[in-house]
């Protein structure tokens, strides 16, 4: 095979990574500390950690690639507003594209990460959920099933939920724990409602990017306490514990933290004496390619009047640098009793303890209570609960529930629900019931949390990576879910859909001319091949029977559209298929730069999307992570790279050939403009060799799905909705209403139904039929803008 290089093209950015933990000499904490503002406190050195940590870095390596050092909330803020803007031009200029209704199409009952729960003191059954990239949910019949309590325009990524005794609902965006992709959408503060749920209203900490946790002080529910994990990305800003004394509409900080990078993950107040509050602080930044997950910030506090002054728990406790993230619980019916336990700065297990004095002093319990359910990353879970009416009986988030009965010297496992917990919460109307919160959903427990879970029937906000439509019958649906495996559904709008296997979900993909033939793929291309719709038995394809290096997090499989037989996997070299899948020949070189200098860095030199000419069986086109484009006319005997001066540089999302010719394709690509010309959408028209901006018009936000139709329509999906243009751009406008403001990350045109189906991050799958547009088969000439292209929408849905 001959490749064809226009010109070497090498990314700039510098990779680093400190894969081994050194451990720091023991910093100097004061004993007491009082509110401060943060510029005053000099940045302390805390302990870089090991490998970085899918599914987040594959989020948010493509969406820096464009340079950035940090995910901006400010950056996201514009791109919404910007996408408003154009549903607004949209519903003047184009009213029969807005008035077309996004369905949700389900799954109803696979669900998704459950950070938060709160339960209505007041109405019986009723119970109040964040969801991790899904915004707020209310159940009026104990978690069986949920409705939504949150605008859908609104950010989705949510931290903590909370209610007084009196129906105020507090919910805290952002997600606090730094993994399943959803800090990539982080949050803009703290929101108050007055009728559950129903309106809401903004309240403060805009900057704090992260909440954690609520707690409401029992005597006097206009105290509140917030614990704010601070941005990510970027040290500063509002983090720490903030205190309301006005039930929540305004705020003010109460604990500043010991450096800029640590900030409030948990927040605790004594139901006995509410003078007393404690907190747990967690050192931690995320930087293009290294995290910190630990380090001298890390540490338990205790204020003894309000919240005024706090003084540092160290009696019994280590000081030293290795301390990842706490998790710290108190006793409800012996407020004496208190439980923690900590991570290391590399994400394992290190101890736990336990307090009988208010936490003058600490005891260590045995070193194996709990260890083996926080797997290497404890960082993930950082949670205790104790029983309100049994200061013995403890439970420990983890991978799996862990239980003691005997004061945390011992833990066994709770079967029953699904991995990676994250929340409790006892009703105090029901003795007995419990709810849980983990990757998986909503669980309900009638055993005091021992026995007996049950799951919800209705929860549809799952976290989707891919969606594929069976070309036979478009009610029948795949897709793949973070931390909710591969999953399939044939009942329709709304429906229940069933799991076919995976641990993640990725890549999951029905044979266009057999839709019993499923392929479904895990986490770095680890695939399937099943005659059974997917379900048992299945064969293990992909990473041991084709030929790469490195594949990526979303490892691409694709059919060839001129021949079903035929199929495509790539690592960082590209695989065919001429059996089905069955067995595999490498047909290119390594499309990539190479692999980056450490294993954990950016980029990582994989090939991210193929795409096969419908009309050409040797047309192929290839994009990769580290922003180069590829094709071949002569099924791989010769690939040629396009020109890298033609292109923005970042990572390529989706390549898409047009379905009646050849040499007409597309690619987008994520990342930010920031100010620059930098394109999220281009085309080509002479077969891939040169290529041309076609994206100006969308919001300034990643682009991670295009899809062009047989009658001149260009679909795209991005992190702030679904635009429509005419095939060679220009005029953009927003299409459809009623699709939440989850990012979209894949599309599926289903050409003889016009149905297209978007696979959201958070809020499931969602459907709609595109209009005809007869304008659109008119080819243009290529135009930002045009009075020919707006035509064109006009055109839709004229009859």
């Amino acid at each position: 095979m001959k490749l064809t290089l226009v010109r070497r093209f090498r990314r700039s950015r510098s990779l680093t990574m400190t894969a081994a933990v050194a451990l720091l000499a023991t910093v100097a904490l004061t004993a007491s500390s009082t509110p401060r503002p943060l510029e005053e406190v000099s940045l302390a050195t805390s302990t870089p950690t090991g490998p970085m940590e899918l599914p987040d870095e594959w989020m948010t390596a493509q969406r820096m690639s464009d340079g950035s050092t940090e995910l901006s909330t400010a950056k996201y803020a514009s791109a919404r507003g910007e996408a408003d803007r154009i549903a607004g031009h949209t519903r003047t200029a184009y009213r029969h594209l807005a008035e077309r209704k996004w369905n949700f199409f389900g799954p109803s009952n696979i669900g998704g990460r459950v950070v938060d729960i709160a339960v209505d003191p007041q109405v019986p059954d009723q119970v109040f959920i964040a969801a991790a990239s899904g915004g707020v949910w209310r159940s009026s019949d104990a978690g069986a099933t949920f409705e939504t309590a949150w605008p859908d325009g609104w950010t989705q990524s949510m931290g903590a939920v909370a209610m007084t005794s009196q129906g105020v609902l507090l919910a805290g965006t952002g997600e606090a724990q730094p993994g399943g992709g959803s800090i990539t959408f982080g949050g803009d503060g703290i929101y108050r409602s007055t009728d559950r749920g129903k309106t809401w209203r903004h309240v403060g900490l805009k900057d704090s990017h992260a909440i954690a946790r609520f707690a409401i002080d029992p005597s006097n529910e206009d105290r509140i306490f917030a614990a704010a994990a601070g941005n990510l990305f970027v040290p500063g800003g509002e983090r720490g514990v903030y205190l309301s004394e006005d039930g929540g509409q305004s705020w003010r900080r109460a604990l500043a933290p010991p450096n800029p990078t640590t900030g409030a993950t948990e927040v605790v107040i004594d139901p006995s004496n509410p003078r007393r509050v404690y907190a747990a602080m967690w050192d931690h930044l995320r930087e293009p390619h290294q995290r910190t997950y630990g380090g001298p910030g890390s540490s338990l506090w205790r204020s003894d009047d309000g919240g005024r002054n706090w003084q540092r728990m160290t009696n019994g406790l280590p000081t030293d640098a290795d301390q990842g993230r706490w998790g710290l619980a108190l006793a409800p019916n012996d407020p004496q009793r208190l439980y923690a336990y900590v991570g290391t700065a590399l994400g394992p297990f290190r101890a736990f303890f336990r307090s009988d004095d208010g936490g003058d002093s600490w005891t260590q319990t045995p070193v194996t209570a709990g260890q083996a359910s926080q797997s290497t990353f404890s960082w993930w879970f950082g949670k205790l609960f104790v029983d309100p009416s049994d200061a013995d009986h403890v439970f420990l988030t983890g991978v799996n529930l862990m239980r003691s009965t005997n004061g945390a010297q011992s833990f066994s496992s709770v079967g029953g629900v699904h991995a990676d917990q994250h929340t409790m919460r006892w009703d105090p109307k029901v003795p007995g019931r419990v709810y849980l919160g983990n990757d998986g959903g909503f669980y309900r427990s009638q055993a005091n949390g021992a026995s007996g879970w049950v799951k919800s029937t209705y929860e549809p906000y799952t976290q989707f990576y891919t969606v594929d439509v069976a070309e036979t019958d478009p009610v029948l649906k795949v897709g793949g879910a973070q931390d909710n495996g591969c999953n399939r559904g044939y009942t329709g709008v709304g429906g229940p859909w069933s799991a076919i296997g995976c641990g993640d979900g990725l890549q999951v993909i029905i044979h266009p001319e057999q839709p019993n033939i499923v392929f479904g793929c895990s986490q770095y291309g680890s695939c399937y091949r099943s005659e059974n719709s997917g379900a048992a038995p299945r064969q293990n394809i992909g990473t041991g029977q084709t030929t790469s290096d490195r594949r990526n997090w979303l490892t691409p499989l694709q059919f060839d559209p001129s021949d079903p037989n035929v199929m495509y996997y790539a690592g960082n070299i590209v695989n065919r298929s001429t059996d089905n899948g069955r067995t595999w020949t490498p047909i290119s070189p390594d499309l990539t730069g190479g692999g980056p200098n450490d294993p954990s860095g950016y980029p990582w030199g994989t090939v991210t999307t193929i795409a096969a000419a419908p009309t050409d069986g040797n047309k192929l086109y290839v994009g990769t992570d580290d922003g180069r484009l590829w094709w071949t006319d002569d099924l791989g005997g010769s690939w040629h790279r396009v020109d890298p001066g033609q292109l923005p540089g970042t990572w390529v999302t989706r390549v898409a050939v047009h379905p009646t010719d050849e040499n007409i394709a597309y690619a987008t690509f994520s990342g930010f403009r920031s100010g620059s010309d930098r394109s999220h959408v281009m085309i080509t028209r002479d077969g891939g060799r040169t290529w041309q901006d076609i994206g100006q018009g969308l919001p300034d936000a990643p682009v991670n799905f295009v899809a062009p139709t047989a009658d001149g329509l260009l679909l795209v999906g991005t992190d702030v909705g679904v635009f429509m243009s005419a095939w060679n751009g220009g005029d953009w406008a927003a299409l459809g209403r009623n699709l939440p403001q989850a990012a979209v990350m894949y599309l599926r045109y289903h050409e003889n139904s016009r149905q297209l189906t978007a696979a959201t991050f958070g809020r499931g799958v969602y459907d709609l039929t595109v209009p005809k547009c007869p304008a659109a088969s008119t080819r243009l000439p290529l135009k930002p803008t045009g009075v020919g292209v707006v035509g064109v929408l006009a055109s839709c849905g004229k009859r």
